[in-house]
């Protein structure tokens, strides 16, 4: 076989259904995270029960935050598997593993039911869902890269990012309803379950899909994939690519996780209803969908350096002031304003950063890079935000320090960026 019947197809244009197929698993998982983190309240209560309501928060973000700490692994074992036998049996085994961790969520008994086997069978399926999701986002972004239009890959690839936001929104809307048609008593009891029993309505078609879904390799007729036609990456140059994505990926998880916690802050420190704080969600949903979106095309149109690097720097300015607001004027408004600018903002960035880091590695060695930088990045700093930030509002008694937090991650993160594009003087990359 030859070096260009291994290059992937480029057709002119995407099926859409593929596309579908390839930013489910990153969805289905997103909405399960978004879920459990506005419902973070219920969880504490129903698995965590204590004294202190904000014991059993802590405790119950604190799982939220062992999920992540099952991805590097995934990351590396599937993302190896996704550059060495294809990006989708890579992607048909996380979405099976997905499923598994959504059946715990939804299904596993109350601490009042079984005792101490309920936490510890919530912790089992935030390990299984980590893992899954660690080894997810490698293959998912290097097949829509892969199969792209030249033209397109920046807005394709930013479908990644847009689909968290769908399914932000989604969760977002679902908690509105349940919230306003159920009493306090029925959500505690079995409403906080009903959005993950949803997410188990969907996986049978996302496996569907993704049965669906070319190759973007072809493979040799040992069953063994060849390598593209790419100059080798040298193991030191791959090495810094990595950990500057790490770095450049972080900031876009923690200013998503901080976004995504709006609804427990609103509840929590500004004592907004319930109703109103769900709606801090679906602005989030909303914000990162067109956000994305919009730096998506706008990396096709003039590269992805700015459209990382601009949205990044105007946040370390604004979140402090959006905050200070929000602080001074708690209100269904002012929430769904700042919740809309981190979004929007975050959304951008990110999805350009996800674009370059793509670019910046060859394709050999691309689905478990990106699958590695995005798995230790949310480990060390997104499985940490909410409890974090938790803790630091509740032993400094300050509700900017979200806010702080949120830009002083994203000043470093305008650092990771520069350090990333230096080696580039592609079209767009600032000089």
């Amino acid at each position: 076989m030859t070096a260009k019947a291994c290059l992937p197809v480029r057709p002119a244009s995407v099926d859409r259904t593929i596309v579908v197929a390839a930013v489910a698993g990153n969805a289905i998982e997103f909405y399960d995270f978004v879920s459990y983190a506005f419902f973070a309240v219920y969880i504490g209560r129903t698995f965590f029960p204590t004294t202190s309501a904000y014991a059993s928060l802590l405790a119950s973000v604190g799982v939220f935050g062992v999920g992540f700490g099952a991805r590097p692994l995934g990351a590396w074992l599937i993302g190896l598997y996704a550059d060495s036998r294809g990006r989708k049996p890579a992607l048909l085994l996380t979405m099976t593993l997905m499923t598994v961790g959504t059946l715990g969520m939804a299904l596993t008994p109350s601490y009042a039911t079984i005792g101490v086997a309920a936490p510890l069978l919530l912790v089992l399926a935030r390990l299984v869902q980590g893992f899954a999701l660690g080894g997810d986002v490698g293959p998912a972004t290097a097949f829509l890269l892969e199969i792209a239009p030249a033209h397109r890959r920046g807005f394709l690839t930013s479908w990644q990012v847009a689909s968290q936001g769908t399914a932000a929104f989604v969760a977002g809307t679902l908690g509105v309803l349940l919230t306003s048609t159920l009493s306090a008593a029925q959500m505690q009891a079995w409403g906080w379950r009903l959005p993950f029993t949803v997410a188990l309505l969907l996986v049978p078609l996302s496996l569907y899909l993704r049965q669906k879904m070319p190759e973007t390799l072809q493979a040799a007729s040992t069953g063994s994939l060849e390598r593209r036609n790419d100059p080798a990456q040298p193991n030191l140059a791959h090495a810094r690519v990595v950990v500057l994505g790490m770095f450049v990926i972080a900031g876009s998880t923690i200013a998503t996780y901080v976004s995504t916690y709006m609804t427990t802050y609103a509840t929590v420190t500004l004592k907004l209803p319930p109703t109103t704080a769900m709606a801090a969600t679906m602005a989030v949903g909303l914000a990162l969908l067109v956000g994305a979106l919009v730096g998506g095309c706008w990396s096709d149109r003039a590269g992805p350096a700015w459209p990382a690097l601009a949205p990044r720097i105007a946040l370390v300015l604004l979140a402090p002031t959006g905050f200070q607001l929000l602080v001074a004027h708690p209100s269904l408004e002012m929430l769904l304003g700042v919740c809309a600018m981190l979004g929007v903002l975050t959304a951008m960035s990110g999805a350009a950063s996800l674009y370059l880091l793509g670019e910046r590695l060859a394709t050999p060695r691309r689905a478990s890079g990106i699958a590695l930088a995005y798995a230790a990045a949310t480990t060390v700093f997104g499985g940490s935000t909410q409890a974090i930030v938790t803790w630091l509002i509740a032993s400094t008694g300050n509700p900017m320090t979200p806010a702080w937090y949120a830009s002083a991650t994203s000043l470093a993160t305008c650092i990771a960026l520069v350090l990333l594009l230096r080696p580039g003087r592609a079209r767009g990359y600032p000089k």
